[in-house]
């Protein structure tokens, strides 16, 4: 075999190789997106919980910094390795640029109110300091859900497009 054609058949090796690592990567991204998301919904529904019930303070206190900082690394890991990166134009699949165009508002939008709420609470020390948590959980809630609904749907493309490309 001429060493042109060995060169072009490491070059092809190389390329695929790269493009299958990326995907991993993004399943990765993918599946640990969505484990720290249930997570989050799982410490919300414990909070509330906790909210509602006669609980300490301290209990409540402990659980809700644990909440905040779930809640923040959740948007964070989101936003930095998902929707910055198709933001910033290095995406080039034209169906999840689409995609993300349509939903990006209501990430941005949620990511921001996510950490309002963290601001809100990460000094909560007394009783006085969360008299307003359970109205505010059930805000964070509906943000929860407008941002899974519209999250999904960008996952969804990518994963779809990752198993189409891998078959």
């Amino acid at each position: 075999m001429p060493q042109s054609q060995i060169q072009t058949i490491k070059e092809i090796a190389q390329r695929i190789s790269s493009e299958d690592d990326r995907r991993n990567r993004l399943s990765h991204t993918i599946e640990e997106l969505l484990k720290r998301r249930q997570q989050v919904l799982v410490c919300f529904c414990e909070l509330g919980a906790l909210e509602a019930a006669d609980t300490s303070l301290d209990e409540l206190l402990a659980k809700l910094k644990q909440f905040n900082q779930m809640l923040v690394d959740y948007a964070a890991q989101g936003h930095f390795e998902i929707y910055q990166r198709i933001m910033e134009g290095k995406e080039r699949r034209e169906a999840i640029k689409a995609i993300a165009h349509e939903i990006y508002p209501v990430i941005s939008r949620t990511t921001d109110y996510f950490v309002e709420f963290n601001d809100k609470y990460e000094g909560a020390d007394a009783r006085d300091s969360i008299t307003k948590l359970g109205y505010d959980l059930s805000l964070v809630g509906e943000a929860m859900a407008s941002r899974i609904e519209k999250e999904d749907k960008l996952l969804r493309e990518m994963g779809n497009q990752v198993l189409f490309r891998n078959n």
